[in-house]
């Protein structure tokens, strides 16, 4: 059986990432499969997208990768822009919207944030509607038949829920965690595009990382919104907000 790696939304975390990348070392993993958002929020978004490119095999687009490169006032924005430059934007901008397999007898798809969008944004506690659209196609897939397993990343909680029959999971985040303070990933293991029922197997890896480090390093950069994105790497919570 095959072993796949999926990771999600690094946000320009460097520790974070290379914690990950570690553990994934020591795996034996035959693929590593990036669901977007490699940039923004942190201070790295540059280096990210270099060592994805390096040691992803597949990669698609986010909803920060989506974007970035559009025209903007705003410092944020801009200070990542001239971080990231043209080449490296227009690299975002070419990254496919999903990425569609078969696992043991299981048809796949992989997407930044929903199936229609790189930015809708499903939470774990929606609607039974609303999550089980995400098992649907739309004209963004390549194939048109309903996922049997639907997997993305985007909100940042780290997940899975088995849905009449069929199986919905999120990566969590690899460098901007908003459920536990420890960056997140996901590891499949079946039999890789094989249409014929087989063992399949699904399982979240969380790894601590430095955060005091992630933290200084977006000091030493002097990055805008600094105190946000901190605040979320030592909280776990949105913004810092309190969970309610």
């Amino acid at each position: 059986m095959e072993k796949l790696a999926i990771i999600s939304d690094i946000h320009g975390n460097m520790p974070a990432y290379e914690a990950v990348m570690k553990d994934i070392q020591q795996r034996a993993v035959t693929q590593i499969i990036c669901l977007g958002d490699l940039i923004g929020k942190g201070p790295h978004s540059e280096k990210a997208v270099d060592l994805v490119r390096e040691d992803c095999d597949v990669v698609i687009m986010g909803n920060w990768d989506d974007f970035i490169g559009n025209p903007t006032k705003d410092a944020i924005l801009l200070w990542q822009q001239d971080r990231l430059g043209k080449e490296r934007i227009a690299y975002l901008k070419g990254l496919p919207f999903c990425y569609e397999f078969w696992m043991s007898g299981k048809f796949v798809r992989l997407f930044h944030a929903s199936p229609r969008s790189v930015y809708e944004r499903i939470q774990p506690w929606d609607s039974m509607e609303s999550r089980l659209s995400m098992f649907e196609a739309s004209e963004f897939c390549g194939e048109l038949r309903p996922a049997d397993v639907a997997g993305y990343g985007d909100v940042h909680n780290a997940y899975l829920q088995i849905l009449n029959g069929k199986m919905l999971f999120n990566t969590g985040s690899v460098g901007n965690p908003l459920d536990i303070t420890q960056a997140s990933y996901v590891l499949l293991e079946g039999h890789y595009h094989s249409k014929e029922p087989g063992a399949f197997n699904l399982q979240h890896v969380r790894i601590p990382y430095d955060i005091e480090l992630a933290v200084q390093q977006a000091k030493d950069e002097g990055m805008p919104d600094a105190e946000a994105y901190i605040l979320e790497l030592r909280t776990g919570q949105y913004r810092g907000r309190k969970k309610t």
